[in-house]
């Protein structure tokens, strides 16, 4: 583990690390610490395939976003060109951020900011348009590290906050999990919104194979079998394939019964050639909406990426073992920069903002801890490119079981927190529920500062909070209501 020494433990740090410290084995070693943070080349492999198997299915899942959102001009996204577009700036960006930040953090696009490009930005502009202002959200991301302000903002983040963040989206990804294998459904009723799958039971067989997934997952995990999350992954496809040889339950589009994003059989081949047609297709012509209109939608790209992203790295970090006393962790702002970088590079290739992903978590729950995990995952999703078929038939079913359990791991964060102070309870409180609940990492972040701010304040404690933190929670406030100010403005 990478260390950031203190002032007063310089005298006795240099004397003690050679005795401590293990030698690396060779310059590849050197390079990614991977010895020096506890690890093996073997484990980091494991990691790094556990890591794309969790996430393969945003080659599936963003195309079916993006592609159902129609511009102002009647156009959609192709979907063969935008899954390899999506498979594409996620190698590059993982591969980019493992070589750079060294960390095992992989990138894709992000589900939040495709989301709302699809269904918000684009009823405003062209698809070209759209994808010009996720290049400028990442051009401000990237400045705002580059001078080094990301990390006075991430910096005057309380520690309670950083750890409610990181049990905060443990529960967000078990709730995704919970989510895409079926087991929680929405009723359609106000009350309650949501319940246990199919009236209250659980009715299909891909949940059923989620719920096995789950516990098969669970019990290696306890009885601590190495590669746990990888077995529980592949013998979950496996029985998930032999099921739909057998019963043909084919997609739920066609069948309420059947597999959610992808159908885990082998159809036709397995090899395509890459459309990568949408690379370049971009365009900062903004003439035919208003200054106002592009500049509240940049504001909300920006602050989306900004803290969705500073979220998931502080989560991983601390999943990790890579994070100090403070919350921070090795090369905090090359990671931040390469993190900016992935929205420009998103945006020029038309697959959205690609920023750091929660399933990341995966990987390190596998043992992962440094960037060569980030190498192995990204040379998968560049061959996912020609292969996308293959990707294809891992169900979204079994990929939830891994979240579910990664969930439960980053939520045993919480044990580090005294939380005999209710100025301390209500924010962290309200920041790791707001997140699942609102199905969004910004959002209980958000939460989270403007309630420290203004609850820590008028509690006597003033004194203790930065200026900086003050200025987050105004943005956030703005943030909360740029609907109506965005009406009144336009207006």
């Amino acid at each position: 583990m990478t260390s950031t020494p203190s002032a007063s433990a310089e005298p006795v740090e240099p004397a003690e690390s050679p005795a401590i410290e293990p030698e690396p084995k060779n310059g590849f070693d050197r390079f990614f610490e991977i010895t020096r943070r506890g690890s093996t080349i073997g484990t980091e492999v494991r990691g790094g395939v556990v890591t794309f198997i969790t996430m393969a299915y945003i080659v599936v899942l963003n195309p079916i976003i993006l592609s159902a959102g129609t511009d102002v001009a009647g156009n959609n996204l192709a979907f063969p060109a935008v899954a390899a577009v999506t498979a594409l700036t996620a190698g590059v960006m993982t591969i980019l951020f493992g070589l750079v930040a060294r960390l095992p953090f992989a990138f894709a696009a992000g589900l939040g900011i495709n989301s709302f490009l699809a269904f918000s930005v684009v009823g405003q502009v062209t698809w070209p348009e759209a994808m010009g202002m996720v290049v400028i959200n990442g051009l401000i991301i990237v400045l705002l590290a580059a001078t080094g302000l990301r990390r006075l903002i991430f910096d005057a983040v309380p520690y309670e906050l950083k750890i409610a963040i990181t049990v905060g989206i443990g529960l967000f990804i078990a709730f995704i999990g919970f989510v895409d294998a079926g087991f929680v459904t929405s009723t359609g009723q106000a009350s309650p919104p949501v319940g246990l799958g199919i009236g209250g039971s659980i009715a299909t067989v891909p949940t059923l194979v989620f719920a096995f997934t789950l516990l098969l997952t669970g019990i290696l995990v306890a009885r601590k079998v190495k590669g746990a999350l990888l077995i529980g992954l592949i013998t979950g496809t496996v029985v998930a394939v032999v099921i739909e040889a057998i019963w043909h339950l084919g997609s739920s589009v066609d069948n309420p019964g059947g597999w959610g994003l992808s159908v885990p059989a082998f159809g036709g081949s397995l090899f395509a050639l890459p459309d990568l047609s949408l690379v370049g297709a971009v365009s900062f012509d903004f003439g035919k909406v208003g200054v106002l209109t592009v500049v509240m939608l940049v504001f909300t790209l920006v602050f989306t990426n900004f803290f969705d992203a500073m979220g998931t790295l502080t989560g991983l970090s601390k999943e990790a073992g890579l994070a100090d006393g403070k919350g921070n962790f090795p090369r905090l702002k090359s990671a931040l920069i390469v993190e900016g970088v992935g929205a420009v590079t998103g945006g020029l290739t038309s697959g959205s903002s690609n920023t750091v992903f929660i399933e990341s978590g995966s990987g390190i729950g596998e043992g992962a801890r440094t960037g060569f995990a980030n190498v192995v995952t990204g040379v998968l999703f560049l061959l996912a490119m020609f292969l996308t078929p293959l990707a294809q038939i891992v169900p979204s079913e079994v990929a939830a079981a891994a979240l579910v359990i990664v969930g439960a791991m980053m939520m045993a964060q919480i044990r580090d927190l005294d939380l005999s102070d209710f100025s301390i309870l209500l924010p962290v409180f309200l920041t790791v529920v707001v997140m699942p609940l609102t199905y969004s990492i910004a959002n209980g972040i958000g939460a989270g500062f403007i309630a420290w701010a203004v609850i820590r304040s008028l509690s006597g404690k003033i004194r203790t909070i930065s200026p900086l933190l003050w200025v987050v929670a105004a943005g956030f406030a703005v943030y909360f209501a740029r609907g109506p100010i965005e009406t009144l403005l336009g207006g």
